[in-house]
């Protein structure tokens, strides 16, 4: 499972990164609270041209829905499963993309059942690179939006500790395989990443509301306590 994004890294330094034709409708940043539905930074493949760093929901919209919430919302897609449902399985094959973000939130519970936010990121560099599958759909007026769902593997020891499921996280020289640039065998890609790959760290329930905004959101909650 993966409910929330943060990322810092200017477009201009993303689309740099991997070499992509920058859109102009990339959404503002830094954002430390993104939620399902809004706007993501994602990297597209071109065999017969530059990469492209375009604007999706996040959101995964299936070409049969009528409206956008015809449907369960379809933020994650299973590794394990991706290449039988109807929903992504053509995607999996066709429309494979890469999610950028600086972290990602994850939840605990206490044992009042409050929920517990966690922030990972990673554990050497500033940026994460996952994997995603995306699809165009059009509405009943032929409006075209394209959306996009994070795949997701069982997690590694050190995740398991806060979540069964974490984000496939795809490292530089694997990029052009699972954006189709190197031929086939991206499916070798979604497991997960080796251990010691994140750190994590709990951060104030502040984050829990899908209004809050601002780099507080990320501070450690012990280094929040001390500046009190």
């Amino acid at each position: 499972m993966c409910g929330r994004l943060a990322l810092t890294l200017p477009s201009d330094a993303m689309a740099q990164m991997f070499g992509a034709q920058p859109g102009n409708d990339l959404p503002s940043v830094p954002n430390y609270n993104i939620c399902p539905t809004d706007q993501i930074h994602v990297v597209c493949g071109a065999l017969d041209g530059p990469r492209r760093l375009t604007s999706m929901r996040w959101g995964f919209v299936p070409h049969w829905y009528k409206t956008l919430n015809d449907g369960p919302l379809l933020i994650n897609a299973r590794a394990e499963t991706i290449a039988e449902k109807p929903a992504f399985s053509q995607a999996a094959r066709r429309r494979r993309a890469l999610v950028i973000a600086s972290g990602f939130y994850e939840w605990t519970k206490s044992p009042d059942g409050q929920r517990n936010p966690w922030y990972m990121s990673p554990a050497q560099g500033d940026v994460l690179v996952m994997a995603a599958i995306w699809q165009e759909w059009q509405n009943p007026e032929g409006e075209a939006l394209r959306s996009c769902a994070l795949v997701t593997t069982a997690a590694n020891r050190d995740m398991a500790k806060i979540h069964h499921r974490m984000p496939v996280i795809v490292q530089p020289e694997d990029w052009p395989l699972w954006l189709g640039e190197a031929g086939h065998g991206a499916a070798r890609l979604m497991r997960a990443t080796d251990e010691g790959g994140l750190k994590m760290h709990r951060v104030d329930r502040a984050v829990n509301s899908n209004r809050a905004a601002g780099s507080a959101l990320i501070v450690p909650l012990v280094a929040q306590s001390d500046a009190c």
